[in-house]
C-alpha cells in the first residue's frame, strides 16, 4: 500500500509543511539547531578576528587593560592551541548541527508519513542544511570580522577561553601532532636540499687549490646566482643614462661619447616614460648627419619591461627567448626602478667582465689602508660583501629593500644624514662622506678588525 503522501519534490515538501501546525512542529531541535548555527558563526569569524588583529590594536588592548582585552591577548600568547580550539570546537558544532536538524527533518518527515529517504527529505538534510552551515556558519561571519575585527574577538573571547578550558586536552593533543608533522616537513626538505652556504663551503673545498680561483668563483656565481633578485645588480634609475627624444643629434652624440654604452634608453618629458631603445650601430651610417638630423626615426619601440620582483635566473632565460640584452625595470606603478643588461647578468656568474669602456680595477671603492676604504655609496651590496669579503646575509635584517650602501646607510640611521654622522653596525663603523641633493655620494666604512680586501 502506497503513503498517503510521498512527494517528490522539495516544494511539495514545504507545501505539506506548512499544513502542520506550530505546536506540531520538533521546536526543540529546531530552536537548538538555529543557536547552534550562532555559536558557528562566531566560532568561525573569531579565527578570522584573532589572527588579523594588527599590533595597534593588541597595543590597545594592553592599554586598555580590562577583563576582556587580558583575555584576548592571554588567549594570543598560545596562538597554536588557540586555533586548535577553533578549529575543534567549530568542529563539534558544525557535527550537532548537522545531527540534530537531521533529527528534526525525520521527525517532520513522520509526521507528513514521507519516507526518511525521499529526495525531499535528503535534499532539506544535505542541499539546505549545508547551504545554512557554509553562508550564516562561515562567510557572513568572517566576512564581519574581517571588517571589526577587534570588535569581534572582545564578543567571543569570553567563550574561547571556557572552550580552550573545557577542550585543553583535545586542542594539546592536535597541536602535538600538528607540531611533530611540521617538524618532520622540515627535515625532509632539509635532508632534500642543502643550502646556499653549504653549497658554497663544498665549492670552497673542491677548489682548494689556488690555480683553481677562477672555477671556484664561477661555482660559487652559480650557486648563488638563483636566489638573486634584479634590482640586487640592475643601474638605479638616479645612474642609468637615458636620452630625451627632443634631444637634438649633436647633442645625443656627445652623450654616446660620454656614456661608451652600445644601446641607450629614449624616454620622452619623463625617465617614467621609455619609448624605445636606441641602439648606437644604427647611427653608424648617419655619424656625418647635421644637428636637425631625425635620429628619433631609428628608435627601436620594443622596450623589455620587467618587474622589480624578477629573479636572475629567470632574467636570463628571457634575454635567450627574446634574444634582447637590456631591460627596463617597473615598479608596481610603472614607472622606471632601473635597467639590467645581459652583461649584468652574465657577470654575477663569471665574475666582472671588463671591455675597452671599462676601468681596468673597480673605481667604486678605494682603499686607504689596512683598516679603512672609500666606497661610491652607488655600490651594491653584494659588491661591497665580495670586496671586503663579508657573507653576503650579514646585512639581511637591517638593509630593508636597499639593495646599495647608500640604501643601507639611510635604513641604518632611519633618516637622512649629515656628511660626517658616524653609525656602527657589527664590527664595521660607517662615515658619511659627501652628501648632496638629498643623495649620499660617499661613504667611508672601518673595521675594527682587519679587512682582508
Amino acid at each position: 500500500m502506497e503513503d498517503p503522501v510521498e512527494p517528490d519534490t522539495a516544494h511539495s515538501f514545504l507545501m505539506v509543511l506548512s499544513d502542520l501546525s506550530f505546536s506540531e512542529l520538533p521546536l526543540v531541535a529546531i530552536s537548538v539547531t538555529l543557536f547552534l548555527l550562532v555559536i558557528s558563526a562566531l566560532v568561525s569569524g573569531s579565527e578570522v578576528a584573532f589572527f588579523s588583529l594588527s599590533n595597534e590594536q593588541l597595543k590597545t588592548c594592553e592599554e586598555k587593560g580590562d577583563a576582556t582585552d587580558k583575555n584576548i591577548l592571554s588567549l594570543l600568547g598560545n596562538p597554536k592551541l588557540l586555533l586548535a580550539t577553533i578549529l575543534i570546537l567549530n568542529n563539534l558544532v558544525n557535527v550537532a548541527i548537522v545531527t540534530i536538524s537531521a533529527y528534526a527533518t525525520w521527525q517532520i518527515a513522520d509526521m507528513l508519513e514521507i519516507s526518511r529517504t525521499s529526495p525531499s527529505v535528503i535534499f532539506l538534510q544535505t542541499i539546505v542544511v549545508t547551504a545554512a552551515i557554509v553562508f550564516f556558519g562561515e562567510i557572513v561571519p568572517k566576512l564581519y570580522a574581517s571588517q571589526q575585527n577587534l570588535t569581534f574577538a572582545r564578543l567571543t573571547a569570553k567563550m574561547l577561553s571556557v572552550s580552550m578550558s573545557i577542550l585543553k586536552p583535545f586542542s594539546w593533543l592536535l597541536t602535538v601532532v600538528g607540531n611533530r608533522l611540521e617538524k618532520r616537513l622540515e627535515g625532509n626538505q632539509s635532508n632534500m636540499a642543502l643550502s646556499v652556504n653549504e653549497l658554497n663551503e663544498a665549492v670552497e673545498i673542491i677548489t682548494e687549490d689556488e690555480q683553481n680561483d677562477n672555477a671556484e668563483e664561477i661555482l660559487k656565481g652559480v650557486v648563488n646566482f638563483s636566489g638573486k633578485m634584479v634590482t640586487q645588480i640592475m643601474k638605479s634609475r638616479m645612474d642609468l643614462t637615458a636620452v630625451d627624444i627632443e634631444t637634438n643629434f649633436h647633442e645625443l652624440m656627445g652623450i654616446i661619447n660620454d656614456s661608451g654604452f652600445s644601446r641607450i634608453p629614449i624616454y620622452q618629458d619623463t625617465i617614467d616614460k621609455i619609448k624605445g631603445i636606441l641602439y648606437i650601430k644604427d647611427l653608424l651610417p648617419y655619424l656625418d648627419k647635421g644637428e636637425d638630423f631625425d635620429w628619433q626615426e631609428l628608435i627601436r619601440s620594443e622596450v623589455f619591461f620587467i618587474p622589480e620582483s624578477k629573479r636572475l635566473d629567470e632574467l636570463l632565460r628571457d634575454f635567450q627567448s627574446r634574444r634582447v640584452h637590456m631591460a627596463i625595470i617597473v615598479d608596481e606603478y610603472g614607472g622606471t626602478t632601473g635597467l639590467v643588461t645581459l652583461e649584468d647578468v652574465i657577470e654575477e656568474i663569471v665574475g666582472e667582465i671588463n671591455d675597452e669602456f671599462d676601468e681596468a680595477e673597480p673605481s667604486y671603492y678605494k682603499k686607504l689602508d689596512q683598516f679603512t676604504f672609500m666606497f661610491d655609496a652607488k655600490t651594491s651590496l653584494s659588491d661591497f660583501c665580495k670586496t671586503v669579503d663579508l657573507p653576503m646575509d650579514i646585512f639581511e635584517d637591517a638593509r630593508g629593500d636597499s639593495e646599495s650602501l647608500g640604501g643601507l646607510i639611510l635604513e641604518l640611521f632611519k633618516k637622512m644624514p649629515l656628511s660626517g654622522e658616524e653609525i656602527e653596525f657589527s664590527n664595521i663603523v660607517f662615515t658619511v662622506g659627501n652628501v648632496t641633493k638629498k643623495r649620499i655620494k660617499s661613504v667611508k666604512v672601518f673595521f675594527k678588525e682587519k679587512a682582508t680586501a
